[in-house]
């Protein structure tokens, strides 16, 4: 490092200042963008716990008056408790998580590793499908299921997914297998493993950031998705966590502002359980998949 005399003759690096002040900046601004980002947040747990006569009345995130009566309110003011609206979600969220691990997975398997016949089409009709919008294939979709008279029921919402319908998590897993090296299998099935052992006692173990980043997403996805759930569970007795908040809002004027706010944030614990339990697998997978 370069530096400079001062008047006593000793030396300090004359860049280690400037170098020094530019993290701090660039933290600064990492810092004032993260809490601009958090105030929808931080503004909604505020009013959660305003009176709602107030809510809109003081727009700050510092309440004059704290109650817990939002939530104590919003537990149930619909017709179920709000734990049953959870539960409704868990199971579903539940559910999709699993089929996706198992059926991206093994469809990723087959694209990385094995052979067959018009490999290389249907990878690309795969892909392909990724750009497709999700609102072409609805009306299709709605009339298959309401044929199946499942409408109404959460297969809609779970049996797709066990059909590995998710394209994004199989390219994601397609290129993560794609990075081990091949002589694990080959060493495996001079041991006398087959394709089956391969994959439950070699390649699945290693695909553990690649697992869970699917199983995130998976989770994040359908906890929160609401066109679907509205779409397909129209049975107040089979609402989800994000369709029964919108029973909160009231075209008439008659909203529970209060409630519904206190509700999305009881409605957000999962989501934040689940990614603190797999955050490092998930930056683990974000940092690897694709690269070799």
């Amino acid at each position: 490092m370069a530096t400079r005399s001062n008047a006593g003759g000793s030396t300090v690096p004359f860049l280690f200042r400037p170098v020094r002040g530019g993290r701090l900046l660039k933290h600064a601004l990492l810092l004032g963008f993260g809490l601009l980002m958090l105030y929808p947040l931080l503004w909604m747990v505020s009013s959660s716990l305003k009176p709602e006569e107030i809510i809109f009345r003081e727009p700050g995130l510092w309440p004059s008056e704290v109650t817990l009566e939002n939530y104590s309110e919003g537990w149930t003011a619909l017709k179920h408790s709000f734990g049953y609206y959870l539960w409704n979600s868990a199971v579903i969220t539940g559910l999709s998580v699993v089929a996706n691990l198992v059926a991206c997975s093994l469809a990723a398997y087959a694209f990385a590793r094995l052979n067959f016949p018009l490999k290389k089409l249907w990878f690309a009709i795969m892909l392909g499908s990724i750009m497709l919008p999700h609102h072409v294939t609805v009306v299709p979709q709605y009339i298959v299921f309401s044929n199946l008279d499942w409408i109404n029921t959460i297969w809609p919402l779970v049996v797709p997914k066990f059909l590995a319908t998710d394209a994004f998590f199989i390219f994601l897993m397609v290129q993560f297998i794609r990075t081990l090296p091949r002589e694990l299998d080959e060493a495996a099935a001079i041991d006398g493993a087959g394709y089956w052992r391969v994959f439950l006692q070699v390649i699945l173990p290693l695909c553990m950031p690649a697992l869970a980043t699917t199983g995130i997403f998976t989770f994040i996805w359908t906890w929160n998705d609401f066109f679907s759930q509205n779409l397909y569970l129209t049975n107040s007795d089979n609402l989800t966590v994000a369709v029964a908040l919108r029973q909160f809002l009231d075209s008439s004027g008659e909203s529970s502002w209060g409630p519904m706010f206190a509700m999305s944030i009881v409605s957000l614990g999962p989501i934040f359980g689940f990614f603190l339990a797999g955050q490092k697998y998930l930056i683990r997978g974000v940092a690897t998949t694709g690269l070799k």
